[in-house]
């Protein structure tokens, strides 16, 4: 293995938004660092850019015993659209962020009254949804389908455009000192005398600190230090249309089926929600189902009609990378100079968010929040 002499304060493994947020957070704070990101089961690349604040229908279907934890960190949530504001300000760019609000409709009287019932448990954790009437609907969004009964309103729902917000967030890591290094896929970790040791292919790095936010490929990173995370890759698909003149302002998702639609500042309209796409094979690039472009596209036209004749531009698949919904944060006894932080649900809109916590952590300041059950210790417990 050839020797190189790279040596940071920090290595983060992983180049998608918590990667490059904290790459950005701590070389502006003077760290030397290096980002090193594979390039492979990415999932900020490839992410439709929702924000999201209320509970998506989709965690109840999947993952009916996480969904009482899940809520015990809802309010996470508005904190993180609130970042994504700073980030925006910060940055000085137009990176599509519009934060005007999402509806989640209700197709049938049982859709709604599911609705009712979850928005009280969100308003208990302080999360601020209203379930508003059909006629109240056509007023907020006269371009849904008529025949809605109904729809929770979050007013802190949003989007931004990920392509415009990833290639902004990394100029500015790169300009604040950050070093990237992309198609570089780390091997193995070893602590040794309060340093960390990277392989990297044929390259070698040393730090004095690690942060895994590698999303769904964490899991084989922490397990070279034997720490057994349980991520998993969830493959998705996504499509988005031709360009339009504006007339979708918010964020729809539904009560009770897999879906996400929202208008780009560019006109298209992005469409996913959780329908799955195939595995793929080696090196793992997750392919396109037909079965969910049939699906996912019918869906859409019956929510809003005029969708109908619209062009589908492109289709594609991506990585979502989940454990048990709850967010991971921070270090194990066994390796304490090794931090991971990979998100729990929604993890573009926690993006930004997670990594200002940790950032806040690692410099032994109150990270405002409460994350002491984001550590990965309650994986070791259990």
């Amino acid at each position: 293995m050839t020797e190189v002499n790279n040596d940071f304060d920090t290595v983060v493994i992983g180049g998608g938004i918590i990667g490059l947020c904290v790459s950005w957070f701590l070389a502006r704070d003077g760290d030397a660092i290096a980002c090193l990101d594979h390039g492979y089961d990415a999932g900020s690349t490839v992410n439709a850019g929702s924000l999201h604040v209320q509970m998506q229908s989709r965690l109840e279907r999947l993952f009916p015993k996480r969904v009482l934890d899940y809520e015990k960190g809802l309010p996470l949530y508005p904190l993180a659209v609130t970042t994504w504001e700073a980030v925006a300000a910060e940055l000085g760019k137009d990176i599509g962020l519009v934060v005007k609000g999402g509806l989640m409709v209700a197709e049938t009287q049982g859709d709604l009254a599911s609705l009712e019932r979850k928005s009280a448990r969100e308003q208990a954790h302080g999360i601020d949804t209203q379930v508003i009437s059909r006629r109240e609907l056509r007023d907020v969004a006269p371009y849904l389908d008529e025949k809605l009964a109904g729809a929770t309103y979050c007013a802190r729902e949003g989007k931004v455009d990920p392509l415009l917000a990833n290639a902004a967030i990394r100029d500015r890591a790169i300009s604040s000192g950050a070093i990237i290094v992309d198609g570089v896929c780390v091997d193995r970790l070893d602590c040794d005398k309060g340093r960390v040791h990277i392989e990297a292919g044929d390259a070698r790095y040393t730090a004095g600190r690690v942060i895994v936010a590698a999303g769904a490929g964490s899991r084989t990173i922490a397990m070279t230090l034997g720490i057994d995370l349980p991520v998993i890759a969830e493959p998705l698909h996504m499509n988005v249309t031709e360009v339009a003149e504006p007339f979708m302002l918010h964020l729809i998702q539904h009560a009770s089926r897999p879906i996400t639609m929202k208008q780009l500042g560019g006109g298209h309209v992005v469409i996913g929600g959780g329908w799955p796409a195939g595995a793929g094979l080696a090196p793992r690039v997750p392919t396109v189902s037909v079965d969910s472009l049939a699906g996912n596209l019918a869906l859409a036209a019956k929510l809003v009609p005029g969708m109908a004749e619209f062009r589908v531009l492109r289709s594609w698949a991506g990585i979502n990378p989940t454990a048990d919904l709850i967010s991971i944060l921070g270090n194990v006894a066994a390796a304490p100079n090794v931090h991971f932080l990979i998100p729990g649900d929604a993890g573009y809109t926690l993006g930004p968010c997670l990594a200002q916590l940790l950032c806040e952590q690692l410099a032994g300041r109150d990270p405002g929040f409460p994350v002491a059950a984001f550590s990965p210790n309650r994986f070791a417990a259990a």
